[in-house]
């Protein structure tokens, strides 16, 4: 029963989640969280819109918090915005937005629009990023294709680092998948080595050594043969 319980909760949750993203359209709103507390449920909105989200004098969280309500059986929930300040570094809108261009200009234009998205990236200083589209692009058979660059971690505890997100593009040609991922300035990977001058006099002073290692090990075999 208990298991139950969970898998329905999880359940909610995800409905909720879906719904505030349709009740805004695709690209406003990244992602959603909700957190529990004794005064009641709290739900936070990341966008890089806060206006958008709230609307002329709150109305549009008023009319979120009643549905909320009404439909999802929430006692007293509370709406809260969180903005994002670096929209550029945020996987989730840069793959809705790569979504509305398509939707917008169609199939045809997917690699201009995933380069000039990729430059965007690079130009506001990421570390990495990988776009991924895959569909009818634009032949009849479906086909995926790689934008990168910079550097990306894959496996291993420095890829929890990495931003992720996914979007689909409903185009006249057919349904297009877009998966983002990308690594922001700001991120801390744990397997960074950064070269500073106690660093490099301790490379010189381990190849000095190693240096007189050989020349002695060099010596010692030409008096055993002598």
């Amino acid at each position: 029963m208990e298991e139950q319980k969970f898998v329905n909760v999880r359940k909610d949750e995800y409905n909720l989640k879906q719904f505030v993203k349709k009740t805004f359209g695709k690209g406003k709103v990244s992602r959603v969280k909700i957190e529990y507390t004794p005064v009641g449920e709290k739900i936070i909105i990341s966008t890089h819109r806060p206006g958008l989200i709230i609307g002329k004098s709150g109305e549009s969280i008023a009319k979120l918090t009643e549905v909320l309500k009404k439909s999802f059986k929430m006692e007293n929930p509370h709406v809260d915005i969180n903005e994002i300040k670096y929209p550029e570094f945020d996987a989730q809108i840069i793959a809705d937005e790569i979504a509305l261009l398509l939707e917008r200009f169609g199939s045809m234009r997917f690699k201009s629009i995933s380069y000039k998205m990729l430059m965007r990236i690079k130009k506001a200083g990421a570390l990495g990023c990988e776009i991924k589209t895959s569909g009818k692009l634009p032949s009849d058979r479906a086909k995926s294709w790689r934008f990168a660059f910079g550097y990306l971690k894959k496996t291993g505890d420095c890829s929890k680092v990495v931003d992720r997100a996914m979007s689909v593009a409903e185009t006249k040609q057919g349904v297009i998948g877009i998966k983002v991922a990308i690594l922001a300035p700001d991120a801390k990977i744990h397997d960074k080595i950064e070269l500073n001058e106690d660093l490099l006099n301790q490379i010189k002073r381990n190849a000095a050594f190693t240096e007189e290692v050989v020349v002695v090990k060099k010596s010692k075999k030409k008096k055993i043969i002598k």
